[in-house]
Parts: C-alpha cells; structure tokens; sequence
C-alpha cells in the first residue's frame, strides 16, 4: 500500500540566516512582482539588532508552481496565518515597499484585530492608501507584456528598452499581474495603524509623491514624518544604508519611550 504525502507546505518568509539572539525580528515586503531574492543584498546590511525575514509570495521563484494571489482578501488570510508562526515574541518591524507597504499596512491593522502583539514600528515605502484606484490597477494588470515591461522600466527597475525571452516572461508576468490586480481588489476603508508609523519615498518618484505619503498622518496616532531620499520610485535600492540606519534610529527612539 502507498503511503499517503501530504502536499509540501512552502515557506512565506525567507532569511539568510536566522538570528535568534537578535532584538528584533524584521520583515520586508516587496514591490509587485518582487521576489525575496531581490532583497538578499539588501537585506544583508541591515543592522545586526535585526533578524532578518523577507515575504515570498506564491508564483515566484521556489514558489513558481503555486497560483499567485489575485485578491487582497485570501492572500492577507494566508499571509496572516503564515506571519503568525514566525513570530517569537521578539518586538518586530514591518517594512513595505509599493505593493509590500500595501501588504505591511493591512497585515498590522490584522494584528489587532487578531489580538497578537502589534509592530513596534511600520515602515512603509512608496505606498500610500487610496492613491491608485481599482480601475487604474486593474489596467495596469492587463497591459501587454511589452507595454508592462516598459512601464516597470519607466519606474526604474530594469534599464528602458530591456527585452526577455518568452520563457522569462512566462515565469515573471503572472505573478507581477496577480499583485496588480490584488492591489486593486483592496477597499480603502480608512483602518487606522495600530502602531508608530515611518514613511519613506523617493523624491522624483512618479508614482507617490512625498505629500502623498504624508498623508500616513491621518491613518495613525503616532505618525513619525516622512523621509525623502533622491531618486525614484525603487530609490532604497540606491540607498539602502541610509534607510537601514533611519529604521535603526526610530527602533532606538522608539525603545527609549517605553
């Protein structure tokens, strides 16, 4: 008689390295499309108070063979049960960058309502609630794979005029449009942050500009400003040891006020 496998259960948070005597656990969200291992690097400087997990979403990488998420309501369902079991007591972050800081943003308004223990500090990047309609990401979710490509190229992830072979794109597109069109399935009910929060964003970002994300300060009764760096919308990639020594700084602060 065969014996009975049950289907392999597949890590949502990857780390290079768990540090258990760390004080603080981290967890880093990506853009749409974003994989764990474009973090890797960045990852890596963060200071070593932090004990570093980033988010792997179904459709990507070790993860390819899953179905992406095309709906905000399961995925932060799955997410939530998958970010519970990491925590260890341990007072953590949340950083999210565009759709991460999407994901970041509702996953502290879950912690809550879910009675676990709250953020010490979400970190939000490149996102603001209520900037894109459902309409607007829903179009961008449908666009051709070319016209896709040249809008993440606009956007300064992949140099202008980059072109991948077709299997390539069989492999990235899913997942990029399922996050699309998740963002977009989001209702902007106005929850508020349970916890300080932290904004950061890229001067010459055409998707969210600096005001945009001042506008965190209606959401949370412990607004600590927002941060501008030179660049665009993926400017922490640029100035990754700038925003890691910001987060370190409002972890300090934060410890002294308790």
């Amino acid at each position: 008689m065969g014996v009975s496998r049950q289907p392999l259960r597949r890590r949502w948070f990857t780390t290079s390295g768990a540090d258990p005597n760390a004080p603080y656990q981290v967890f880093l969200f990506p853009h749409a499309g974003g994989t764990a291992s474009m973090y890797q690097a960045w990852a890596a400087t963060l200071p070593s108070s932090m004990d570093v997990r980033t988010l792997q979403l179904p459709g990507r990488q070790e993860r390819l063979d899953e179905e992406p998420f095309c709906d905000v309501t399961p995925l932060l369902e799955a997410l939530q049960e998958a970010f519970e079991a990491e925590l260890d007591g341990r007072p953590y972050l949340l950083f999210g960058h565009s759709f991460g800081g999407l994901l970041a943003y509702r996953l502290s308004v879950a912690a809550e309502d879910a009675g676990i223990p709250l953020p010490t500090l979400l970190a939000v990047s490149g996102w603001a609630p209520g900037l894109r309609s459902s309409e607007e990401l829903e179009a961008v979710a449908g666009m051709s794979d070319d016209a896709l490509l040249a809008r993440v190229a606009e956007l300064g992830l992949m140099p202008e005029g980059t072109t991948l072979d077709p299997a390539t794109l069989s492999t990235i597109m899913p997942a990029m449009r399922g996050d699309f069109l998740a963002a977009g399935s989001v209702k902007n009910d106005g929850a508020m942050v349970p916890c300080p929060v932290a904004a950061y964003c890229g001067t010459a970002d055409p998707i969210v500009r600096p005001q945009d994300m001042a506008g965190w300060a209606e959401l949370s009764t412990d607004f600590l400003g927002v941060t501008e760096f030179p660049g665009g919308h993926f400017y922490h990639f640029d100035h990754a040891a700038a925003v890691h020594h910001g987060l370190d700084r409002q972890l300090r602060r934060l410890a002294t006020q308790v």
